[in-house]
């Protein structure tokens, strides 16, 4: 069984009706494969709901998802090595090291990463497109 990790784009997407990866997302968190990701998801997904979208209880349902990915165990903490790690990916892949975090603990957990960040992510065959995921 495949374990799909996922970014904070793929959780925005689930309440993001107007973002063309909703359904997909929606559909993968619904699915039988176990979800995980990083903590940081918290921080990335409720700043935008928080700060750009200025919709509390959009903040609300994603710290909810959020914490049913950490109640089944799914949710990665960031440590000294990780940080390490993602550094010296970002440096390889020219990209942030909040994306190379999930990159790496994706590689380290063994799981497939799911994102929506098609420029910095799907493109350079780091992580698949939610709809990829759904369909192999």
């Amino acid at each position: 069984m495949t374990v799909w990790f996922l970014d904070a784009s793929v959780l925005l997407a689930c309440e993001d009706i107007d973002d063309a990866n909703h359904g997909a997302a929606r559909r993968l968190l619904q699915g039988v494969e176990p979800i995980a990701s990083l903590d940081l998801a918290y921080y990335e997904a409720l700043n935008v709901a928080t700060r750009v979208w200025q919709d509390p209880l959009a903040a609300d349902r994603l710290a909810s998802r959020i914490g049913a990915v950490a109640e089944d165990g799914g949710l990665v903490r960031v440590d000294g090595s990780l940080i390490v790690s993602s550094a010296a990916v970002a440096r390889a892949h020219g990209i942030s090291v909040y994306d190379a975090a999930y990159v790496v603990a994706a590689g380290e957990s063994g799981a497939e990463l799911v994102s929506c960040d098609i420029r910095d992510l799907v493109s350079r065959g780091l992580a698949r497109l939610p709809a990829e995921a759904l369909h192999g």
